[in-house]
């Protein structure tokens, strides 16, 4: 049977962990051999490759909010739309980056994560990378 608050949960512990900085939490939510895929370089990578990105994200970008979130939750999994907000640390430069992210769920872990960004917005966020 669906349990449609545990999966509202999940969207939303995996989403507060990025704010926090909880690089661990938020892996945690991955099964063990998840996929996770990026529009923009068309390339899919393990939870711990995605550890890596997240970390060094978190150590560029302050201050991060997902505000306008949208959640779609279904049997499969979630959708989950929104606009991440931040501040590069670097220059003190305010960002914006719409975001739709698609994830297959199974046994309450991610199995796959597909990110849909806006390649300019993407740019500004890995500037000074």
């Amino acid at each position: 049977m669906f349990d449609e608050a545990a999966m509202r949960a999940l969207a939303k512990h995996f989403f507060d962990c990025v704010e926090k900085g909880d690089v661990d939490g938020l892996v945690a939510c991955y099964a063990p051999d998840a996929e996770i895929w990026h529009n923009t370089d068309g390339l899919v990578q393990g939870p711990e490759d995605n550890r890596k990105g997240l970390q060094g994200m978190t150590k560029r970008i302050s201050d991060r909010v997902y505000d306008e979130r949208r959640v779609y939750v279904y049997p499969e999994g979630f959708t989950h739309q929104h606009v991440l907000r931040g501040t590069r640390t670097h220059d003190g430069a305010r960002l914006a980056l719409d975001a739709c992210i698609v994830c297959r769920v199974k046994d309450g872990k991610i199995t796959r994560l597909d990110e849909y960004f806006d390649s300019a917005q993407v740019a500004e966020f890995r500037k000074f990378a």
